[in-house]
């Protein structure tokens, strides 16, 4: 297993941006499963509208594919800020700790680094969002179904924040040996209403 251990400066700067939306419902559209320049150019509109965040531009003669159904916006702390009708996350990809090419014998030591870096992630939330509205890990009776149907399914740590039209998941990914999960780390989306 081969490990990085980043700072968390970039999820620092993605929280600062997602706390800055007074209500997530503004950027809300229909989450479907439509795609194409119709679907985009509405999140564009929708999120331009809400924010001062920046879309991709496209370059001359580039085409919307028909197959896209999210957009990329940058924001004014450079955070990369990936938009979905129902959905947002950041492109933070060189922040906080991950382990990858797991192998069978690693489980142990992917889920005990999961343990050691999700206090900081958590804390870092707590400071853009307050208290949690639901915190849990996978050694609770019923943590699968605890805060919704399969919202623990495939993680060690799961804590939302309700948000304004949204609520905010931070999670772990469960390593498994079967099947086997190839990298772990801390995640996080907000999805909105």
């Amino acid at each position: 297993m081969k490990t990085l251990d980043r700072p968390l400066d970039e999820d620092e700067r993605a929280f600062a941006d997602f706390a800055e939306i007074r209500d997530w419902s503004a950027i809300a559209g229909p989450n479907n499963n439509d795609s194409g320049p119709k679907v985009v150019r509405a999140i564009v509109e929708r999120v331009t509208s809400a924010t001062d965040w920046q879309p991709w531009p496209l370059a001359q003669g580039e085409e919307i594919d028909r197959a896209v159904a999210s957009w990329g916006f940058t924001t004014k702390r450079n955070s990369t800020i990936i938009v979905f009708p129902g959905m947002a996350f950041a492109d933070a990809k060189n922040s906080g700790w991950c382990a990858y090419d797991i192998e069978p014998g690693d489980i142990a030591d992917a889920e005990a680094g999961l343990d050691a870096h999700w206090p900081a992630h958590f804390e870092l939330a707590r400071k853009y969002f307050g208290e949690p509205t639901y915190v849990g890990d996978d050694s609770q009776p019923g943590f699968l179904d605890e805060w919704g149907p399969g919202a623990g399914s495939d993680k060690r740590h799961l804590a939302t924040w309700l948000l304004p039209g949204a609520h905010l998941r931070l999670f772990s990914t469960k390593p498994t040996n079967s099947p086997l999960t190839p990298a772990v780390g801390v995640s996080y989306a907000v999805y909105i209403n």
